[in-house]
């Protein structure tokens, strides 16, 4: 699957300030920040090492040759970032294979997204690979586009995904709502001007101007979405 934008997603929802949602994957959309962590300790333990559990902070959410070169420099693993990232990769296919759990609201607010035609673009650090697979269980109709992280320069936490998303969309980024789970993903959105919704998963994030934050998707609908929306 491409990032390939078809023409009739530049329209913009009518009566509303918001143009646009776009909205991270692992661990806001599917419960997989966890798989993450399980495949990585997998991996570093074949290998002959043990996690630290506090490590897990540090790599949650960010793109992948960040994480994996963390752990190889924090573990001396007699690895390379090429190698990791295939055996990374192929260890998280597997685990979603048998299984992958959406959050709490995630297929409610895509499918309200969808029946209102609000241009909906998801934007992971992932790799294309893993968000492919895992399109097949979101529904690829609840997105006009899709971003990974081996697609763009610089990913997360970056401002690139989010500005490659709303270009795509043809929005402005300032009029797009973005739903993140991690502080990373988070800057990135912010950095870009995006209006952001937190919603953590594995680690705390405080409010701040042009973030708001929430326990779950279940509180998150198009009306609290447009109601994010600068005046004017």
């Amino acid at each position: 699957m491409t990032s390939t934008v078809p023409a009739a997603v530049t329209r913009t929802a009518e009566g509303s300030a918001l143009q646009a949602v776009l909205l991270d994957m692992d661990g806001t959309l599917v419960d997989t920040e966890g798989f993450w962590w399980d495949v990585e300790a997998e991996v570093f333990a074949r290998l002959g090492h043990t996690l630290d559990e506090s490590w897990r902070h540090v790599v949650v959410g960010g793109p992948m040759s960040r994480s994996a070169g963390f752990l190889i420099e924090a573990t001396g693993a007699d690895i390379t970032l090429a190698e990791l990232s295939v055996l990374l990769n192929q260890g998280f296919e597997e685990r979603i294979g048998h299984g992958l759990p959406l959050m709490p609201g995630a297929a409610r607010l895509l499918a309200e997204l969808s029946a209102h035609r609000i241009p909906t673009a998801l934007v992971s650090a992932s790799h294309r690979r893993i968000i492919d697979r895992v399109l097949t269980s979101l529904g690829p109709r609840h997105f006009a586009l899709t971003v990974a992280g081996d697609e763009v320069s610089r990913t997360k936490p970056h401002p690139d995904p989010y500005l490659f998303a709303a270009a795509g969309l043809g929005v402005d980024p300032a009029r797009c709502a973005v739903v993140e789970d991690t502080a990373t993903g988070v800057a990135s959105a912010e950095a870009a001007g995006c209006q952001v919704v937190a919603v953590p998963s594995v680690a705390p994030i405080a409010p701040a101007p042009r973030r708001t934050v929430v326990p779950s998707l279940e509180q998150v609908d198009l009306t609290f979405l447009r109601a994010l929306m600068p005046l004017g």
